[in-house]
């Protein structure tokens, strides 16, 4: 192969190298591709706190597996709430605790919506809806001993004087199996023995029941018989109950012996 031979294939392929690299700047291939980044997001501060772990009605006493933690962003945590910060221990924050306003499953627990024991709230969020507490004057004898502690049943007797000569007493129970909401009661030591000195007993009663423990007592001293725990076999009526205790008539005030004969002949 001759030299002018050589010299035009070698111009040839320098052409052809040089097509290639026009059409590929052309086309874009030898431009790098633009890749859009964004910023990186800021990191959201998060909290625990105390949600609840299932629907909460008021009156329910709290505790650890009726709740748990959760977590919230930080800016968004009301001061009200209850964090694993501000309580770290659980179990030391809800004793005593009693629900004071439904929640839902998953609502923060606040302090607007329970109440301690401590607080001036409590009895009446430990009421079950549509009760009333009343409070009976009680001595250690007419309160079992000193033994009624709350939440306990009782039954509750009426005595009453029915002769002065001889002097005469008759008993009646007039309400059963009645929650005791708090016992006002002291214990001091005296020698070997503690004392239990009882003052009086906050029972929840329906309102037509209140109503007939209150004219009771003017009748004659209140007692407490303490029941067995579990024994519901005679239970409290309920306040829409048409048997329900409180009528006037269900309170006997027996004088000289005898029961006074109503209107209708019959005695009351």
């Amino acid at each position: 192969m001759n030299m002018p031979r050589m010299l035009v294939l070698g111009l040839a392929v320098l052409a052809a190298v040089a097509a290639v690299l026009i059409v590929r700047a052309m086309m874009g291939g030898g431009t790098p591709k633009a890749s859009a980044s964004l910023p990186p997001q800021p990191q959201v501060e998060m909290a625990q706190v105390l949600v609840a772990a299932q629907p909460l009605q008021p009156g329910q006493t709290l505790n650890a597996s009726m709740v748990r933690w959760q977590a919230w962003p930080k800016g968004s945590v009301d001061s009200n709430f209850i964090t694993q910060e501000s309580a770290p221990n659980l179990d030391a924050a809800l004793k005593d605790t009693v629900v004071r306003a439904p929640m839902v499953e998953g609502e923060p627990v606040s302090a607007t919506k329970i109440v301690h024991g401590d607080a001036s709230g409590f009895m009446a969020a430990t009421l079950v809806p549509g009760m009333r507490a009343v409070s009976i004057p009680i001595t250690t004898e007419s309160g079992a001993g000193g033994f009624i502690l709350p939440n306990d049943r009782v039954d509750i007797i009426e005595s009453v004087q029915i002769s002065d000569t001889p002097r005469r007493f008759q008993a009646q129970t007039i309400l059963n199996n009645v929650r005791v909401l708090a016992m006002d009661q002291t214990y001091k030591q005296d020698k070997d023995q503690k004392v239990v000195l009882a003052k009086s007993a906050t029972l929840e009663l329906a309102p037509a029941q209140a109503d007939l423990v209150v004219k009771a007592q003017s009748a004659g001293p209140l007692s407490l018989a303490l029941r067995a725990l579990g024994d519901n076999t005679k239970p409290v009526a309920a306040a829409n109950d048409d048997n329900a205790p409180g009528d006037a008539a269900n309170v006997k005030v027996i004088r000289f012996g005898y029961a006074p004969v109503g209107a209708n002949g019959r005695k009351d």
